[in-house]
C-alpha cells in the first residue's frame, strides 16, 4: 500500500498551526479527516476507518495516550503519535500502548509523509518471501499460520497484533538464532523507522504476555545481546 488521493487519513489534533500545515502541504495527495479532541477522533476511527491516524499527545478531552489505548481496543489501524515533548518515558508509553511510530513537533511535512510510507510499506514486510517458503511453523504445542496469520497455543487461538506476529513468526522462522535489536528493527520494522531499540523490547513483553497465559514460553533474552526463539 502506498499514498493515494483514496487514502484516508486522520488527523486527531486541535492546534490551528498544525492544521494549516496539514491541509496545506497534504492538498490532493490523500483524503483528510480532522479531529479536534480526543473522542472525536476516537469516533472517526470507528465510523470513517481511516488507514492511518496522527495522533497529537497532548490533544484534549480525552488525551493522545488515552486515545491510542482505546483505539487499539478494536482496530489495527496505524498511529503515528505526535509530540513536542523529547521525553524518553514519553516516547517508550506511547509505542506500549500501540503507536507505530513516533514523531517529534516542530515536523517538516516531507519527513512525516516518508514516515507515513514507511509504516505502509512495513505492512508487507519484506520477509514474506520467507513466510511463503514456509507457511506453516509447528513446534510442540505452538503452531503458527502465516497464511491465516494465526498462533495456536495447546488448541487455543492467541490474538496478535501485525507486527507481534511478524516479529514472532520472524523469529520462529530461525529457531535458536539471536537476533540483536538492531538487526529485529531493520527486518521487521524497516531500516527507516524511528530507531528507539525500546521498540523490540516492548513488543518481545507483549508476546511472552500473551504466550505465558497458557504456559508457552518460547521468546528468550540474551543478555547483552538480544533474543531468540526457543523451545525448551
Amino acid at each position: 500500500m502506498d499514498i493515494t488521493n483514496r487514502t484516508k487519513v486522520l488527523l486527531a489534533d486541535n492546534d490551528p498551526h498544525v492544521q494549516d500545515l496539514m491541509r496545506h502541504s497534504f492538498k490532493q495527495k490523500f483524503e483528510l479527516l480532522e479531529a479536534n479532541d480526543g473522542k472525536m477522533a476516537v469516533q472517526l476511527v470507528r465510523s470513517q476507518s481511516p488507514d492511518l491516524v496522527i495522533l497529537d499527545a497532548m490533544i484534549p478531552i480525552m488525551g493522545g495516550h488515552e486515545v491510542c489505548r482505546e483505539i487499539r481496543r478494536n482496530s489495527d489501524v496505524p498511529i503515528i503519535l505526535l509530540s513536542d515533548k523529547d521525553d524518553v518515558i514519553d516516547r517508550v508509553l506511547g509505542l506500549e500502548l500501540g503507536a507505530d511510530d513516533y514523531v517529534m513537533k516542530p515536523f517538516i511535512p516531507c519527513e512525516l509523509i516518508a514516515r507515513m510510507k514507511a509504516i505502509f510499506r512495513r505492512m508487507q514486510p519484506r520477509w514474506m518471501g520467507q513466510v511463503q517458503q514456509c507457511a506453516v511453523l509447528k513446534f510442540q504445542d505452538l503452531s503458527l499460520d502465516s497464511t491465516r496469520r494465526e498462533v495456536i497455543v495447546k488448541g487455543q487461538k492467541v490474538q496478535f497484533r501485525p507486527k507481534e506476529f511478524n516479529l514472532l513468526f520472524h523469529m520462529a522462522n530461525s529457531p535458536g538464532i539471536v537476533f540483536t535489536r538492531e538487526l529485529l528493527l531493520d527486518q521487521i520494522w524497516g531500516s527507516d523507522f524511528y530507531r528507539d531499540t525500546r521498540t523490540v523490547d516492548v513488543h518481545v513483553k507483549k508476546i511472552r504476555q500473551r504466550l505465558r497465559e497458557l504456559d508457552s514460553d518460547v521468546m528468550h533474552t540474551v543478555w547483552g545481546v538480544g533474543y531468540k526463539f526457543e523451545i525448551v
